[in-house]
């Protein structure tokens, strides 16, 4: 099957791309940790505090979560005590609580709650907000959120002061026990919402899992269906932080937190509840069937006891690009704990996965694919020892005169431009179908784009080593 790919970026975080792989294959990238970036410390927030979101507006970086300092058991009835709590960040490692004198808290406003449910506690438990930039959306909807169970749609022109947009909720099929989260997807011009779901995997067992539904006004809404993943297992996931990956839209990214319910951390408090939990990477390009192509974590919950315990690692919804190479993810920890808090964690942009080659070398080819640009160039990371080299051939498999093997290519850059005997241009071979042939040693490929001049995302030089 020809693949039209266009001028946009592909990742290799799927084998949507990918012919045939001899001695190479493809590699998850965990974050790199980093330090904790916000700790639930206000008289407000406390131990049952989670479930984050972060996004960018104006040149700055927002945070909005769930301030819940006294969690009640499960099963014991809505919180009174829940409220949707913002920060704010210049460089997205350090927060603030700036005071907003919008909701009074004993007797004072001095505190950052945005949103207190309007005395009836509407959505202040899973409050989930986004940027619309869907471009018929009125100024005074700028953002908008999904909250509440049965979910409720609100708006905010600056993303401080909300209100609800309708007289009643606009999902109404549960459960939503969970971050649901919604977005405008710009490439298929719809809102799309993935929330709570569950699946029978026997006579009397179910698991949580997560459904769609999409909306082309932010009310009317399809009833929700689960998604479909591949490869299928019986694994609750709780959450899903799903979202448009913003480097290359057509492909949607979530983060679920895997819940293992029967195990128990070994310093694990009797007041909380069983279960255990990491991070997991999975992806879309249709958003109804999901890849599970690496089942192992994304997020470990690592050495700290305190997130061997109920219902931690709880990935953010959004990432922030927190410099011109750089990708900030965050997630709960210590959730329950007096300490409970947001750690973050850094990537590579493109970096989530890779098509990897060892010390002895491999190689792979793409499918055939169509192309619209001037130049490829490739986001790749090698050894000192490593390289990789870059052929384009005819769909036989044949190598094109003036584009064979180029030369070893060694270094590290998140756009390098590819050079062939008959020089960089390409634009010969847009819109024919082509295949591309790498050969990788101690290597990595993480993403490919046919650019158009002019059209780089990096500031200065994109081909600088």
């Amino acid at each position: 099957m020809v693949r039209v790919i266009g001028s946009r970026r592909e990742l290799f975080v799927d084998d949507w791309l990918i012919e045939e792989l001899d001695g190479a294959h493809l590699k998850l990238h965990p974050p790199s940790l980093q330090e904790v970036a916000y700790e639930f410390d206000a008289p407000w927030e406390g131990r049952g505090s989670g479930y984050v979101t972060v996004l960018e507006h104006a040149g700055s970086f927002h945070m909005y979560y769930r301030g819940w300092p006294n969690p009640r058991p499960l099963g014991a009835g809505d919180a009174d005590d829940c409220y949707v709590c913002y920060a704010q960040s210049s460089d997205g490692v350090r927060w603030e609580r700036p005071s907003l004198g919008i909701v009074e808290l004993n007797g004072s406003r001095e505190n950052n709650i945005v949103w207190d449910g309007r005395g009836v506690k509407l959505g202040t438990h899973n409050f989930s907000p986004f940027l619309d930039p869907n471009p018929d959306a009125p100024a005074d909807e700028r953002f908008k959120a999904l909250a509440g169970g049965p979910l409720w749609a609100l708006c905010s022109a600056d993303g401080i002061v909300w209100r609800v947009m309708h007289d009643s909720p606009v999902l109404t099929h549960g459960p939503f026990d969970s971050q649901n989260v919604a977005f405008w997807d710009a490439t298929r011009g719809c809102y799309v919402a993935y929330m709570r779901g569950s699946a029978r995997i026997g006579p009397n067992e179910r698991v949580r899992t997560i459904r769609r539904s999409i909306s082309l006004d932010f009310r009317h809404w399809t009833l929700p269906e689960n998604i479909v993943c591949h490869p299928e297992t019986e694994e609750h996931l709780y959450t899903n932080a799903a979202t448009p990956y913003t480097r290359a839209p057509h492909i949607y990214f979530a983060f679920p937190m895997r819940f293992v319910p029967g195990r128990r951390g070994p310093v694990a408090p009797q007041s909380t509840l069983p279960g255990v939990s990491d991070g997991v990477f999975m992806t879309s390009r249709d958003g109804h069937t999901w890849e599970r192509k690496f089942l192992e974590a994304f997020i470990r919950p690592g050495l700290e006891p305190e997130n061997w315990t109920d219902r931690n690692i709880m990935t953010a919804s959004g990432m922030l690009q927190t410099d011109s190479r750089t990708l900030s993810l965050y997630w709960s920890e210590h959730y329950l704990h007096s300490t409970a808090r947001v750690r973050r964690g850094t990537m590579r942009l493109d970096g989530f996965a890779s098509v990897n080659s060892g010390y002895s070398g491999g190689s792979f080819t793409t499918k055939p694919l169509i192309f619209d640009g001037d130049d490829l160039v490739i986001n790749f990371s090698t050894s000192a020892v490593g390289h990789i080299r870059v052929e384009i051939q005819d769909v036989a498999g044949k190598p094109i005169e003036g584009f064979e093997c180029t030369d070893p290519i060694y270094g590290d850059a998140i756009e390098r431009r590819i050079q062939w005997s008959a020089g960089s241009d390409v634009r010969a071979l847009a819109g024919t179908p082509v295949r591309l042939h790498f050969t990788l040693k101690d290597a990595d490929l993480y993403a490919i784009q046919f650019r158009r001049k002019g059209s780089s995302a990096l500031k200065g030089d994109s081909d600088a080593f």
